[in-house]
């Protein structure tokens, strides 16, 4: 991999570009990323240029730049995230009918919760997930749920990271954590009670994935009224065993190295002839299909 003089990588500055860009900050002008990456405007100017040749960066009429639909691409290809999202979203849709406030499916990204689906109401409590959003784990109950099936190494690099505290209710310290994550594992879900905003509570259990790991957390956000959470419970827990027997679904049979393929059946939840037409198809014959 190509290093610079300072000694990091063309990609990791590339990628530093990219990260630039958030939520909060979908639009940035050539200025402002050179800004908040701390990249001379010359390499700045060399980045981008090559990002937006790629596709990856978009430049606007307004002389900014976004972040490249090729990106979106790109993601929409992996069977960790956008094929979960695909197979769980009957199941969440299930789960917003009947709550009608916050419903979200989370995976583990590093030390962080990484929300790849959401849904909403208007006039639902304040919470302020996006999807692609991050939320350390240590503060939420999918990220409580996420941690305790993590291995003891990830809970102690959580622990030395530390975490921000949003409210008195926040977990305090690694003590508290450690028995924390003792009970959600013995109870099989997490429920924080206004650690991010008093005035909410987050509700979450495992999703378990074919090879009996927790590949992810389905939760909801709702009022902290201090009413029992058995019902979200009970409900979660339906949708998060109907999302695993989709995912036992999706995999496709072992080959004969004992190895399950990759196929379009754990990316993509449509009727069985569709599915059957994509799985079918020669990638060396026509397709409307096309990755470019």
């Amino acid at each position: 991999m190509a290093r610079g003089s300072d000694g990091e990588s063309v990609l990791h500055k590339h990628l530093r570009v990219l990260q630039a860009f958030d939520i909060l900050r979908p639009f940035l002008t050539l200025s402002e990323i050179a800004e908040l990456t701390g990249l001379p405007t010359s390499t700045t100017h060399r980045l981008v240029a090559e990002l937006e040749r790629e596709g990856l960066l978009e430049r606007t009429p307004e002389r900014t730049y976004r972040l490249g639909i090729r990106l979106w691409e790109f993601a929409a290809r992996t069977p960790g995230a956008v094929g979960l999202r695909e197979l769980a979203r009957p199941w969440l849709e299930a789960v917003h009918v009947r709550v009608r406030q916050h419903t979200q499916l989370a995976v583990r990204s590093g030390r962080d919760v990484l929300f790849i689906e959401r849904m909403s109401t208007r006039d639902a409590v304040l919470n302020a997930t996006v999807i692609g959003g991050r939320t350390p784990l240590a503060v939420s109950s999918s990220g409580l749920v996420l941690l305790a099936h993590a291995g003891a190494g990830v809970v102690a690099e959580v622990i030395d990271g530390g975490w921000p505290r949003f409210t008195s209710a926040t977990i305090r310290d690694g003590a508290d954590l450690r028995a924390r994550l003792r009970r959600v594992r013995a109870d099989g879900f997490a429920v924080t009670d206004g650690h991010i905003h008093l005035e909410t509570r987050g509700i979450a259990v495992p999703i378990v994935g074919p090879h009996g790991e927790v590949e992810a957390a389905v939760g909801v956000v709702v009022a902290n009224d201090g009413s029992s959470p058995q019902p979200f419970v009970e409900l979660l827990t339906v949708a998060a065993a109907g999302i695993a027997r989709a995912l036992r679904a999706a995999q496709p049979p072992a080959g004969s190295d004992g190895r399950p393929p990759i196929g379009v059946r754990a990316l993509v939840n449509g009727s069985r002839r569709s599915l059957d037409y994509l799985a079918s198809l020669d990638a060396d014959a026509p397709s409307p299909v096309s990755s470019r």
